[in-house]
């Protein structure tokens, strides 16, 4: 028997991966699951956008290799959105690298920068891949504790009591995933501060940043934030356009290049067409945006509902693709949303698996119809 990398003892398969498995064989077997677990836009992308990668086949260099740095014009489009949204100033040639999703930068950031024995600090609950991808490359995660009290901000106190000379990068994710918290100006530029005082290099995850928020922010707006900071983002949430896998990361021209390094020995190139139809979808006009809320606005009310029935609480001021939900005070998350699972057929997704800071929680999606939702507050009462 030929043993794998001594790397895949460090990690386990991605909650979803198994968990799905589970849900599958439920439905297979006739039962009639509600999944209201992933965050996996159910909506159309733009009309322009499925228009321009059908118009980009009969370009004849549309299945040829890419460039590693994508299509000028993409990056093009990047900047404009950048300074449109975020009044954000980006190099489209040497601040701008697009890449096949923004989970693709979290190992490319990590490979770019990490040596064994490195620390990374890592928001608890959080995404669960920081952890999973600093563990694959042989460094150390840190976690530092986000809670309620605090609106699930960094406590820079706590922080500034934690030996930090080894860590290297810090993980940050607002508006954060799972629980919806919103950034202030000041948080961010508490970050930046906080990155330069101790030579580490902040990363903000920004996927969400329209998602049932009227005012996005990037960190990158701060000054002097690219001396320390780089910025994923995502066409993923914003334009339904999950599987075409397009995101990007912004900073500092020298920390661009660290991850092309890795990035360009890593693929070929995005498909010509997913390119052009990012371009349209990054021209999109604030009524896409305001048309797409409203939607998830609607969802949302309904996921509340259900959230009521199920007799949890939750914040009416959060954002984002999710509805974060506490328990009563007496209930564990995997054994709830393992009995909603048996006794009403809906799966919902446990604060668990975010950290320990996620126990006594539960993720609703908004990635599903009004019909759906009605059905599961239906099944509930």
């Amino acid at each position: 028997m030929i043993e794998a990398a001594n790397r895949l003892q460090t990690v386990e398969e991605y909650y979803f991966s198994k968990k799905l498995r589970e849900v599958n064989l439920l439905i297979a077997s006739g039962k009639p699951v509600i999944n209201l677990g992933i965050g996996s836009p159910d909506m159309q992308p733009p009309k322009k956008v499925l228009s321009a990668i059908s118009a980009s086949f009969e370009n004849p260099i549309a299945h040829k290799y890419q460039s590693y740095q994508g299509l000028p014009e993409l990056r093009d489009a990047i900047s404009r959105f950048y300074k449109a949204h975020f009044s954000v100033n980006l190099s489209p040639s040497t601040e701008i690298l697009p890449l096949m999703g923004s989970k693709e930068g979290i190992m490319h950031i990590s490979m770019a920068y990490l040596n064994e024995g490195d620390e990374v600090l890592i928001p608890n609950p959080g995404y669960p891949t920081y952890q999973s991808v600093t563990k694959l490359v042989g460094a150390k995660g840190v976690l530092y504790e986000l809670d309620e009290g605090n609106n699930w901000m960094p406590d820079f106190r706590a922080l500034e009591k934690l030996d930090l000379s080894k860590v290297k990068l810090m993980w940050v994710n607002y508006p954060h995933m799972p629980t919806g918290a919103k950034p202030s100006k000041i948080v961010f530029e508490e970050l930046v501060a906080f990155g330069k005082r101790h030579n580490i290099l902040i990363v903000n995850d920004n996927p969400y940043s329209f998602i049932l928020n009227d005012s996005p922010k990037s960190i990158l707006s701060v000054e002097g934030a690219k001396d320390v900071c780089l910025e994923l983002n995502s066409l993923s949430k914003t334009f339904n356009m999950a599987g075409w896998r397009v995101g990007m990361v912004m900073g500092a021209s020298a920390h661009i290049n660290n991850i092309l390094k890795v990035k360009s020995n890593m693929d070929s190139g995005m498909f010509y067409g997913i390119q052009k139809g990012a371009i349209e979808a990054l021209k999109c006009s604030n009524m896409w945006f305001a048309t797409l809320n409203n939607v998830y606005q609607e969802r949302r009310n309904l996921v509340w509902q259900l959230a009521d029935a199920l007799n949890c609480t939750y914040d009416k001021d959060a954002s984002g693709l999710f509805v974060w939900a506490k328990l009563p005070a007496y209930l564990k998350s995997e054994e709830f949303i393992d009995l909603v699972l048996k006794e009403n057929h809906i799966f919902i997704t446990p604060g668990t698996i975010f950290g320990t800071k996620g126990e006594g929680y539960i993720r609703f999606s908004l990635c599903a119809s009004t019909e759906v939702l009605e059905e599961a507050i239906a099944r509930v009462k």
